[in-house]
């Protein structure tokens, strides 16, 4: 007898735990669960910021797809580059969000937010990079430190929410997906779940 707590076998799943992309996906309006990958994220010597975030992000979904190959699973993972090559990662700490901040002053810093659909038994997979250039404004170290009393985003790449308050400290932004910035592009996700055969407007509510 099937087991009513688990979810059906056309389901939809995040492979991530993040509050930021678990509310970018509630926008389309789609029943989904949250797994987490357990993947190593560890950056393999010599490996650009942008081949990072597109192996993470299939390394994600292909593992949440293992234990649940009837489901459709999105992974998404994100870096962010300063001249494409120097990798600035989560700072964990102020001082270190201190330091990205004064780096990135009046600079101008890529994110690469990579997405991946897979679906293990239709052998469905897409993986794709969607980039933004961020130009920051000049920032004053007495700016930097009431940023970040305010909002303390020391678990984002670049130490700056766009979500949030950190969008004070931007003085332009490229993208072909606004979303893609905080961290799960949704005009390709919607894409790529249309060709995995989820059509978000037409999937029942």
């Amino acid at each position: 007898m099937p087991d009513p707590t688990l979810p059906g076998p056309a389901s939809l799943i995040l492979a991530s735990t993040s509050a930021y992309r678990r509310m970018l996906l509630e926008r389309l309006h789609l029943p989904f669960d949250v797994q987490s990958p357990h993947t190593d994220e560890t950056v393999m010597p010599g490996e650009r910021p942008r081949d990072v975030s597109l192996r993470l992000a299939l390394a994600k979904a292909r593992a949440v797809a293992a234990t649940r190959p009837a489901a459709v699973v999105i992974g998404s993972d994100q870096t962010a580059s300063l001249d494409g090559v120097r990798t600035l990662g989560k700072p964990g700490s102020h001082e270190r969000a201190c330091a990205q901040l004064r780096e990135v002053s009046g600079r101008t810093l890529t994110f690469h937010s990579a997405l991946a659909v897979v679906c293990r038994d239709t052998g469905f997979e897409q993986a794709d990079v969607i980039d933004t250039r961020v130009r920051f404004r000049e920032l004053s170290d007495a700016a930097i430190e009431h940023y970040l009393r305010l909002e303390p985003a020391y678990d984002c790449a670049g130490s700056a929410k766009a979500e949030g308050l950190g969008i004070a400290l931007m003085a332009s932004f490229e993208s072909s997906d606004p979303t893609a910035i905080v961290g799960l592009p949704l005009i390709a996700l919607t894409g790529m779940l249309l060709a995995a055969g989820l059509d978000v407007l037409a999937a029942p509510r």
